[in-house]
């Protein structure tokens, strides 16, 4: 009798096992199904939610499934760039036996970011042996080795963090607003933003704020733009002309249906305040991304960063001729000088013509996205790229550079772990003059030598 209670027991234990695990399988695909939807939508913190969920809900002893659940959140992660959690989880897709995707090739590129140059070298090659040939890879090692040597070496700028512009959360993507370099503006996800918490990226969405000189000479305490421009959406990564009447800037709208890709929109600048914004048309194309607008010096182009059909792959940089017969003219890509492969963004124009942008496609990339400087030469109109030393480049991401006049000085932004904790903060950077002193004899028109003024000494 006892032996038949205890076989009742068994069996009903066995039964109950095999409804938890029938029904834990069950909630997991649907929070994978979840988790798929949001991230067709582009919101990747819902996304990496979700399929942290479903990770949780299926069995140890399934490690087939537990390994592809967890590429799958380590790639949301990576996506709205949670490096730390993205690396657990490629690292638990290795583990679980996930080798032969794109697992090695993102863990290597998560490792870089934290500056674990040997540990995505090893991830690099790991990737190498299943897919011999892939010039990401190859690119991979090579950074990785080189990086180290960068950073050491260092140069002559200078980096501190702008401690007056920065919040607990994200602030990135500085611009002064006209020559005079008396304000500057930024984009933030503090407290003070309209938006909600963001799907896309787990934190609210970003405002435009601006700081500006007091008499002094002083930085005052940031505020919000006055006027229309910020909203419930995500704006931010603005630009302006030379003259500081009309803004450019960045517009990420969401829609609980379709994905919604990010658009340029502009607002002219009355007395203090910024007018409604208007959509830039640039192209009948829906289903791509306009986005980090900038100006050129002579107020020609608008630069911006896209990943319309066209391009060498990613996110490239274009420019359209502004003033066309329909508001806008001839758009051109950049070329494959400049883009890449990988992505290109964040473009800065300086007086001088020279073109600043990110980069994590370029070779020397020390991690992330990196800064590159570009010069065009007017009679090949060709581009000869250089890329900017330590400092000012680390094993984050680095973009988002303006500079005061004519000065190499300005302010940029980074997410690198010293001083942000992984969140994006504005750095302000500084290079030395270069000073020219001109020694010689001044003659009037009939040949007689000036003599020197009593003022110099």
């Amino acid at each position: 009798m006892q032996q038949y209670k205890n076989n009742i027991i068994g069996a009903v234990l066995c039964c109950i096992f095999l409804l938890m695990v029938l029904s834990g399988c069950g909630s997991a695909e649907k929070s994978i199904k979840r988790g798929d939807a949001a991230l067709a939508l582009g919101e990747y913190a819902e996304a990496a939610a979700q399929y942290k969920r479903a990770y949780g809900q299926t069995p140890a002893t399934d490690k087939k499934r537990r390994g592809f659940v967890a590429y799958k959140m380590g790639d949301a992660y990576r996506r709205y760039g949670n490096v730390a959690r993205a690396v657990g989880a490629f690292q638990n897709a290795v583990r679980y036996g996930v080798k032969d995707t794109l697992t090695y090739l993102h863990l290597g590129d998560m490792l870089r970011l934290q500056g674990n140059y040997k540990g995505a070298e090893n991830a690099y090659r790991a990737y190498a042996d299943s897919f011999p040939g892939d010039l990401r890879a190859e690119q991979g090692i090579n950074d990785c080795l080189t990086a180290p040597s960068v950073k050491q070496t260092g140069s002559a700028y200078s980096v501190k963090l702008a401690t007056l512009f920065n919040s607990s959360r994200s602030d990135f993507s500085p611009a002064y607003m006209g020559v005079d370099a008396q304000q500057l503006y930024f984009t933030s996800t503090r407290q003070q933003a309209k938006g909600d918490i963001s799907s896309i990226t787990g934190i609210k969405n970003g405002d435009i704020f601006f700081s500006k000189k007091d008499e002094k000479g002083k930085w005052k305490v940031a505020e919000a733009v006055e006027g229309d421009v910020n909203t419930e959406n995500d704006e931010g990564a603005c630009a302006f002309t030379q003259d500081g009447k009309t803004m450019y800037f960045t517009v990420c709208r969401t829609d609980p249906s379709y994905p919604r890709m990010a658009e340029i929109w502009s607002s002219q600048r009355t007395d203090a305040k910024w007018s409604k914004p208007v959509q830039v048309k640039i192209s009948n194309d829906t289903l791509s991304s306009f986005a980090h607008p900038a100006v050129s010096p002579d107020g020609r182009w608008l630069y911006f960063s896209s990943d319309m059909p066209g391009g060498q792959g990613g996110l490239d940089l274009w420019r359209i001729e502004i003033g066309g017969r329909h508001g806008m003219g001839r758009l051109e890509n950049l070329g494959p000088a400049i883009n890449t492969a990988g992505n290109e963004c964040f473009p800065t124009c300086r007086p001088s013509g020279e073109l600043y942008f990110s980069s994590d496609g370029h070779v020397s990339n020390m991690g992330g996205l990196d800064i590159y400087r570009a010069k065009e030469d007017t009679i090949s109109n060709e581009w000869k790229v250089e890329h900017l030393p330590s400092p000012i480049n680390s094993n984050g991401d680095d973009f988002g550079m303006t500079f005061e006049g004519v000065h190499n000085r300005g302010f940029f932004s980074s997410n690198r772990a010293t001083g942000g904790r992984g969140w994006d903060k504005i750095y302000e950077f500084s290079y030395p003059e270069v000073l020219q002193s001109v020694k010689g004899w001044v003659y009037e028109q009939d040949g007689y030598e000036l003599p020197v003024p009593s003022y110099i000494w």
